[in-house]
């Protein structure tokens, strides 16, 4: 089908998919604050969990469908790509909420737990590369690991929640995470049907996905680019957009715990793609199978990890520009590691 379209419909196929990422992923931010309030999740954990995993969703399918091609590099720089982009968002958003800094003011303990559990997770790839390739039914042990160790993140990060050991210090500028009270409309919606309307817009977002990577992957082809260029700041910046909306639109509808839980806990979210990955890739490791470029990425989403757990721990009011440390860290650190990427892939 994609391979008889020509290059500029090719490009209009992969504008036009995201262009709807972009927006079924802004209308389920609304959503997803109403649910938190419905189901007693707590802002954090619902960002991390629902909204997380469905503006993950077009990603997930772009890795997929490029492992089932047995395009191994851009599997997996999707997965890795999103998450340094979407780290970079969060810093984008502090820009946006003028207020104080907002790792001061969105203050939970969940994000904290969750960010560690996401350098976690981020090493295992590592790990597995530098080791003997071995593989169950094609598929590498870490690639079971990595979701083992997610759900049982969880579970933990909602055990901490209902009796937390630890408690971040309230101060003025903290925003508290308080359930609000419904407007007419959404009282006569049932809790079902915000998660039927819910499930009905990640099954967009998933389509869109699947557009953007057949796109994608033709584009390469044609065009001789490298995967992992392509994988890293194209389809893993287009498919992370929704991310970057639903955490202004979070932060403009006040909901600050959410907007930093959706991006980290997306963050975590999309390791999965390289489970998933792994698993559609038939020709060994999806580790061993990817190349440096790739993992420049995954130890700068590291890096960039770190940064920002020590700007949620420190909790600096205001930093150059109004905002943190950590933001303006974040944004040399993604802006420098695209620019050092370019030069390499493209002999620079």
């Amino acid at each position: 089908m994609f391979a008889d379209w020509s290059i500029p419909l090719l490009l209009a196929g992969f504008v036009g998919a995201a262009v709807v990422v972009v927006f079924t992923g802004l209308r389920m931010t609304g959503l997803v604050d109403k649910l938190a309030d419905r189901t007693g999740l707590g802002e954090a954990v619902a960002g991390a969990v629902l909204l997380g995993a469905a503006t993950s969703l077009g990603g997930t399918i772009v890795s997929v469908t490029s492992g089932l091609d047995g395009l191994a590099s851009l599997a997996y720089s999707n997965s890795i790509g999103g998450i340094a982009a979407q780290t970079a968002f969060l810093a984008l958003a502090d820009t946006y909420y003028r207020k104080a800094n907002l790792e001061h003011a969105a203050a939970e303990l969940a994000n904290v737990f969750q960010a560690i559990v996401l350098i976690v997770l981020l090493t295992l790839p590592l790990i597995a590369s530098n080791v003997t390739e071995f593989t169950i039914f094609a598929i590498h042990p870490v690639s079971l690991l990595i979701p083992a160790i997610y759900v049982a993140a969880l579970v933990a990060a909602q055990r901490m929640r209902e009796h937390p050991m630890w408690t971040p210090v309230d101060t003025q500028e903290t925003r508290e995470d308080t359930p609000e009270e419904e407007d007419a409309e959404t009282t006569r919606q049932s809790t079902a049907r915000m998660f039927l309307v819910f499930a009905a817009l990640m099954l967009l977002m998933g389509l869109s996905g699947w557009v953007i990577a057949k796109t994608a992957g033709e584009l390469t082809g044609r065009l001789s680019l490298s995967q992992s260029l392509v994988g890293a700041l194209a389809t893993a910046v287009v498919t992370s957009l929704p991310e970057l909306v639903t955490t202004l639109a979070a932060v403009r509808r006040g909901a600050l715990q959410m907007a930093v839980g959706g991006i980290i806990g997306g963050n975590t979210f999309d390791t999965l793609f390289l489970t998933a990955a792994d698993m559609s890739y038939r020709d060994g490791s999806l580790y061993h199978a990817a190349g440096s470029g790739d993992y420049f990425w995954t130890i700068t989403a590291i890096l960039m990890t770190a940064v920002l757990l020590c700007g949620l721990i420190l909790r600096q009011k205001q930093g150059p520009g109004r905002i943190g440390f950590e933001s303006l860290s974040l944004l040399i650190i993604y802006a420098g590691a695209v620019t050092l990427q370019a030069m390499q892939l493209t002999g620079g």
